[in-house]
C-alpha cells in the first residue's frame, strides 16, 4: 500500500501557491478537478500546458481583470518548467507593479492526460514544442477548451489539415483559438498600416516584380539574448528542427502575418486564389561548441544533434528567404537568427513601395536599434504633396495617437513616435492577451477573416519551407 504524501502549499522559487503533483503525489481533490464553467459571465482560469518557451511567461507578465490568480500549470519535472517558475516568481517580485499570480503544479510524465481529465481551468496556455503544439491544441478544443498559444501552431504542411479541425472545431463549439501574434501590437507597424492605406500618401501599392518586390519584410533574431531582464537560457530541443521549425515555419509566421495585415487590413485571404509561391531558400546558422554552451549551459552538443554537426560545428537550419505574390502583389521575406546582436536587440525591416512614396520601417545601427518609421517620396516633384499628405493622416490619427509628429528630412520624413508608445516587446503579449479575453467573453466577436489568414499563414510558411529544400537554381 502506497503511503499518501499530502499536498504541499508553500513557496517555491516565491510563487505564493505551489503544488506538486504527479504519478508518485496525492491526486487532486475532487473539487478541484470539477470541469470548468463556461459561458460569456464565467471567471477565466488559465492552465499553462508544458511551457517550453518564455512566451507562456510573458502573458503572465501583469495581472487582467476576470481573470483568477491561480493558475494551474501540467508538465513534466524538468528545467522548461523550472526556469517558467522562476520567471512567474520575478513578475511577482518586481517593486514596479509586481503581479499576484498564484500556481498549482501538476509535475509529472502523464501531464496532458491529467489536464484534460482534471480541467480546473477554461483556456489552455501553450508556448514551445513546435512539432506537436497542433497535436495538443486540437485536444483542448476537442475538450471544450478555449486555447492561447504561440506561434507557430504547425511547422510541417502534412499538419494543415489539423489545423483545419482546430479552427473548424473551435467555430463549432463556440471557442477561442488564438494564436500571439505580437507584432501587430508594434506602434511602428500600426502606423505603417494606416500610411500605406492612404493613397494621398502612398498612392497604389506597386506590384512590383520578382527582383524588386512590392513588400520586403526582414526579420533579425539573436540566439543569446536577455528576457524579463535574465539570461534566457535555451534547450537543446530548440536547436533541432524537426522540433522547433525552420526560421521561415517559426519566426516568419509573423512577417506572412503582417503582409495581409498591412496591405488588406481586416481582409480574408484565400490560399488558393490570392497567394502564389514563387521561389524559396534556406542557409544555416554555424554554432562553435563554444556559442552552444554559453547559450544553453550545455557541456557539449547532445546527442539528438549529432545529425546538423559538420566538423565540430552545429549547421542551425534558421534562415529562410521567400518570395511569392499576395493578390498580385510581390512580396520577399527573410528571416535570420544570430548568435548574438551587435546592438542586443532583434531587429526589424519593412518597406511597401507605393506610385508616390514607400513607407520603411528601419531599426538598424543607425536608428540606434530602435524601430523608426519612414516615408520617402518617389520623386522631388512629390514632396510637398507627400508631406501635407503625411502631416494631415497625422492630425486624424490624433484622438487614437496624441503626439505623433512629422521630421522632415529633405528626402524623406520621419515619424516621431512619442516614448508613451514605445512599450517593447514584452509588453505586446499582454495587449495580445486582453484582445483574447475579449473575444472570451463574445466569441462572435472573433472577426471571421482570422480563420481564413489563419490557414492561408501557416500553409506559406510550411509550403515555402518545403520550396527552400528543393535544389532549385
Amino acid at each position: 500500500m502506497k503511503r499518501a504524501i499530502p499536498r504541499v502549499k508553500a513557496p517555491l522559487w516565491s510563487v505564493p501557491v505551489l503544488v506538486l503533483s504527479g504519478s508518485t503525489f496525492l491526486p487532486l481533490t475532487a473539487a478541484t478537478a470539477a470541469p470548468p464553467e463556461s459561458g460569456l459571465d464565467a471567471p477565466v482560469k488559465l492552465m499553462t500546458l508544458d511551457p517550453g518557451h518564455f512566451h507562456a511567461g510573458l502573458i503572465q507578465k501583469e495581472m487582467y481583470p476576470g481573470v483568477s490568480p491561480l493558475v494551474h500549470v501540467y508538465a513534466p519535472l524538468g528545467p522548461d518548467l523550472i526556469a517558467h517558475l522562476n520567471r512567474i516568481a520575478q513578475f511577482n517580485r518586481r517593486e514596479a507593479n509586481p503581479t499576484r499570480w498564484q500556481l498549482e503544479v501538476h509535475a509529472g510524465p502523464d501531464f496532458m492526460e491529467r489536464m484534460l481529465r482534471e480541467r480546473p481551468g477554461n483556456v489552455v496556455v501553450l508556448s514551445g514544442r513546435n512539432r506537436g503544439k497542433i497535436d495538443r491544441i486540437l485536444a483542448a478544443v476537442e475538450s471544450g477548451l478555449n486555447v492561447l498559444a504561440d506561434k507557430p501552431w504547425v511547422i510541417s504542411a502534412a499538419d494543415l489539415p489539423k489545423l483545419d479541425a482546430v479552427l473548424d472545431t473551435a467555430e463549432k463549439k463556440g471557442l477561442v483559438a488564438y494564436d500571439v501574434m505580437t507584432e501587430r501590437y508594434e506602434i511602428t507597424t500600426i502606423l505603417q498600416r494606416e500610411l500605406v492605406g492612404d493613397g494621398a500618401i502612398t498612392g497604389s501599392v506597386l506590384p512590383g516584380s520578382a527582383t524588386e518586390p512590392g513588400v520586403v519584410m526582414e526579420s533579425v533574431h539573436n540566439i543569446l539574448k536577455t528576457v524579463a531582464g535574465a539570461p534566457n537560457i535555451r534547450p537543446d530541443w530548440f536547436f533541432d528542427t524537426v522540433e522547433q521549425g525552420e526560421g521561415l515555419a517559426d519566426i516568419g509566421t509573423h512577417l506572412v502575418d503582417l503582409g495581409s495585415f498591412i496591405l488588406f487590413p481586416e481582409q480574408a485571404i484565400d490560399e488558393r486564389a490570392d497567394v502564389r509561391l514563387l521561389s524559396a531558400r534556406r542557409w544555416p546558422t554555424v554554432m562553435t561548441e563554444t556559442d552552444f554552451q554559453r547559450v544553453t549551459g550545455l557541456p557539449k552538443f547532445p546527442p539528438r544533434l549529432a545529425g546538423q554537426v559538420t566538423d565540430g560545428k552545429l549547421q542551425f537550419q534558421a534562415n529562410t528567404e521567400v518570395s511569392y505574390t499576395l493578390r498580385g502583389i510581390h512580396t520577399r521575406l527573410k528571416v535570420i537568427w544570430d548568435y548574438e546582436a551587435p546592438g542586443g536587440a532583434d531587429t526589424h525591416f519593412a518597406r511597401v513601395r507605393g506610385t508616390r512614396s514607400r513607407v520603411e520601417i528601419r531599426q538598424g545601427a543607425e536608428q540606434s536599434y530602435r524601430p523608426e518609421l519612414f516615408v520617402v517620396p518617389n520623386a522631388a516633384a512629390d514632396r510637398a504633396a507627400v508631406s501635407a499628405a503625411v502631416k494631415k493622416k497625422l492630425a486624424a490619427l490624433e484622438a487614437r495617437f496624441p503626439g505623433l509628429s512629422a521630421e522632415d528630412a529633405g528626402a524623406e520624413m520621419r515619424i516621431v513616435v512619442p516614448a508613451k508608445y514605445r512599450v517593447g516587446h514584452e509588453a505586446h503579449f499582454g495587449e495580445v492577451t486582453t484582445r483574447f479575453l475579449e473575444y472570451l467573453k463574445n466569441p462572435k466577436a472573433l472577426p471571421s477573416w482570422e480563420k481564413a489568414n489563419m490557414r492561408a499563414k501557416y500553409a506559406i510558411t510550411t509550403k515555402g519551407v518545403e520550396l527552400s529544400r528543393q535544389k532549385t537554381p
